[in-house]
């Protein structure tokens, strides 16, 4: 569903987001090159004072590359969901409406084909607005919450789950990587605040010029052109987990034999 709602979301009128919390981030330095003079090399201090963290809450639209970042220090459902409500609602209000009209068995119908294939379905309210948006998102308690799972229901946006060990399928850890590097690469923030406000400066500055994200792109055709050479000849997948003997080539008898024993 992750992956259907990337390549082929926007294409059918769907917005597609995705939402995620980076950290904790602590007031240590941070490894990373720097803007120095020659020969100077920025010094870092051998000690540091732990004065608590930051964290990045983070909405980002793929096709666009736009993100939306918050830093705070505690991503609690008190200072989550508010953000996520208004962040959400400003999103669905800029959309523009969708061209075709769907009927009420129809536009449920749609709502439910975003569930095919899930061993565990979230129970869909008889009465549904067009659906609007799809955010991909963790599949953590906070994200669990039935109010805030209405709510967005009610403005038309649909929620997919990553499942256990499938962050990877969620592309906002993607852009906070880049958000990081960029705000605390080489640094040493001292307090809390100046991590949140580096954050927040490196998304602006990212949405200056942002990069629209491609699902796939030439990674994946890399790895699927490495599989079918791998399987060219057929075969199963089957492995052995004890060594398989094999007979040496010419050099790897030579070295052998050249080897110092004393």
């Amino acid at each position: 569903m992750i992956e259907r709602a990337y390549t082929q979301g926007e294409n059918s009128g769907i917005a597609v987001w995705t939402e995620d919390e980076a950290g904790p981030y602590q007031t240590v330095p941070y490894p990373g090159a720097s803007w120095q003079p020659a020969g100077e090399p920025k010094r870092m201090p051998h000690e540091y004072v732990r004065r608590g963290t930051a964290k990045l809450l983070t909405l980002f639209h793929p096709a666009t590359g736009v993100v939306r970042a918050h830093g705070v220090r505690r991503t609690t459902n008190e200072i989550l969901h508010p953000w996520l409500r208004e962040e959400l609602q400003d999103i669905v209000e800029s959309l523009p409406e969708r061209e075709t009209v769907l009927g009420p068995e129809e536009n449920l119908s749609e709502w439910k084909s975003w569930q095919e294939g899930l061993s565990v379905k979230i129970t869909l309210p008889k009465e549904l607005p067009p659906l609007r948006m799809v955010v991909v998102w963790d599949n953590i308690i906070g994200h669990l919450n039935a109010e805030l799972l209405l709510w967005m229901f009610s403005k038309g946006i649909m929620v997919l789950y990553t499942p256990l060990g499938g962050s990877w399928l969620n592309m906002s850890e993607s852009i906070q990587r880049i958000l990081v590097g960029r705000a605390l690469s080489g640094e040493h923030p001292r307090y809390p605040e100046q991590i949140i406000e580096w954050l927040e400066a490196a998304a602006r500055g990212w949405n200056r010029n942002p990069t629209p994200f491609e699902w796939g792109g030439r990674r994946a055709l890399r790895r699927a052109r490495a599989r079918k050479r791998r399987h060219a000849l057929g075969g199963s997948g089957a492995c052995t987990r004890r060594p398989i003997r094999r007979r040496r080539n010419i050099m790897e008898k030579w070295r052998h034999a050249s080897q110092t024993t004393h």
